[in-house]
């Protein structure tokens, strides 16, 4: 049952961090005009069941005015709203309060900062700090979304003391070009299951401003602005989405034996051999794999 609609406002942002898997950057394409989060927002209604409505992107933050009259419309709708944002705009804690204001009036659910290494390395120009205290000021529900560089931690409960990587990185998107070197890795055909993503019973969706309706970055399930979104969820069957079906039988392994994909033994992790895989695929199936940016590829 779909619960939550994430809109990526944009692809634009102002950091290209090295752990990010839509690989946004500030020459990254597409951003959601109002009528288009219109469109979405109706379409929201019609499905029945969602309950919460997410802006982010990229940086939500660029397009502040647009950002805005999105939440609006949808706490009118009686949905509940989240924001997420880097909090680049926080060059004081005069200034931040003033950005944040206006949000507070509106009324949002959840507010979430990414407050990391990847972001802010000095911790004496740390605007997520900033970002945080006006946002305690004017009361706003606050997550911080801390996700560091890679580790190699060990696991004492196994008796071998297994490798763990900490840090909380998604291996998938820039993460995989900058992030893995060193970190060790597995063999292929122990990754049989996706452990991060519901891909059968749909809890949520991101869309983006092209129209993709993303059940995890870079899978879509078809283009809502060919088919309307509250059609798509509804028509949804695992079992003929040819990225899913795979996926749901023997995860990511499955993709390479279903599609007899060349692959390289040993990966960091599922969300690791899952990419790889389907960067293979992007010609074979560019409906259900796209955009292309989020690949690395324009």
């Amino acid at each position: 049952m779909l619960k939550g609609i994430h809109i990526l406002l944009t692809y634009a942002c102002n950091y290209s961090c090295d752990h990010c898997f839509l690989y946004c950057s500030p020459n990254s394409k597409g951003t959601f005009t109002i009528a288009q989060i219109k469109q979405v927002l109706d379409e929201a209604i019609k499905i029945g069941t969602v309950k919460w409505i997410y802006f982010e992107g990229g940086e939500p933050f660029l397009y502040y005015p647009i950002m805005l009259e999105g939440l609006r419309l949808a706490n009118e709708l009686g949905l509940k709203t989240g924001l997420v944002s880097n909090s680049y705009w926080a060059t004081t804690a005069e200034d931040a309060e003033i950005w944040l204001k206006p949000i507070s009036e509106i009324g949002i659910s959840d507010f979430s900062i990414s407050n990391d290494s990847f972001h802010y390395e000095d911790d004496q120009l740390n605007l997520s700090k900033r970002a945080e205290d006006a946002a305690k000021l004017l009361n706003l529900p606050l997550t911080s979304i801390c996700i560091e560089k890679p580790t190699i931690e060990f696991n004492k409960e196994h008796e071998k003391g297994e490798p763990v990587i900490g840090g909380g990185a998604m291996f998938r998107g820039r993460a995989v070009e900058n992030l893995i070197e060193g970190l060790p890795r597995r063999s292929w055909e122990e990754m049989s299951k996706c452990p991060y993503e519901d891909l059968e019973n749909l809890g949520r969706v991101h869309v983006d401003s092209f129209g993709n309706v993303h059940i995890c970055q870079g899978i879509s399930i078809g283009n809502m602005w060919q088919t309307p979104l509250s059609e798509l969820i509804k028509n949804y069957d695992v079992e003929n989405h040819p990225i899913c079906k795979p996926l749901i039988k023997g995860g990511p392994a499955q993709l390479i034996r279903d599609y007899d994909i060349e692959h390289q033994h040993n990966y960091v992790d599922e969300c690791h051999l899952c990419y790889s895989a389907r960067l293979r695929l992007l010609n074979k199936f560019p409906h259900y794999l796209a955009p292309k940016q989020v690949y690395g590829l324009e």
